[in-house]
């Protein structure tokens, strides 16, 4: 009987490893926003450990925050994403923070149909009168929401560690409540 060669065999190996399934953490944003939020949320998740190693990022951009739930239910039950960020602009007016609130309820249900966390990321127009502050918190809310969604599929200790701790995303943190 022939023994086989050893670098054939670490081949077969290596070829074995390179096919590990990966998770998919899926990125929907809207044209409607005047941020690139989805952009920013790609960045963030481009510099988490294991980017396109452990976990690719799937993206989609549709008009409106009204559409990020199909979008959503979409990347989960046909690109099987595991996490999805789902990142829009409600406007200052009365209707559009009715139609905000229409489409959190439209993420809510598509997170219980599909078993499947969407973190909501929405930056109203109106949180900032500064174009540089609102900036800001697009940016920062963008990119720290696409953070947790890492964690939660990865590291859920870290979220652990900052339980109570007033962390917000798009301005800086409230602190935990002082009793003394």
């Amino acid at each position: 009987m022939a023994k086989q060669n050893p670098t054939k065999k670490k081949k077969k190996k290596k070829k074995k490893a390179d096919k590990a399934p990966r998770l998919r953490i899926g990125v929907v944003d809207t044209m409607f926003a005047r941020y690139d939020m989805g952009q920013a949320a790609c960045d963030e998740l481009a510099i988490c450990p294991g980017y396109n190693k452990a976990f690719t990022v799937l993206t989609r951009t549709v008009p409106g925050f009204k559409d990020l739930a199909v979008a959503a239910m979409n990347l989960i039950e046909e690109d099987g994403c595991s996490i999805v960020v789902a990142l829009g602009m409600p406007g200052a007016a009365p209707i559009d923070k009715q139609c905000a609130h229409e489409a959190a309820q439209g993420i809510m249900q598509a997170q219980l149909l599909t078993g499947t966390p969407i973190l909501e990321v929405f930056v109203h127009e109106d949180e900032a009168t500064d174009p540089k502050v609102l900036a800001s918190v697009f940016e920062n809310r963008s990119r720290k929401h696409a953070r947790n969604a890492y964690w939660m599929l990865f590291e859920p200790e870290q979220l652990r560690r900052r339980a109570g701790q007033g962390v917000r995303q798009g301005f800086d943190d409230a602190g935990p409540l002082q009793l003394k």
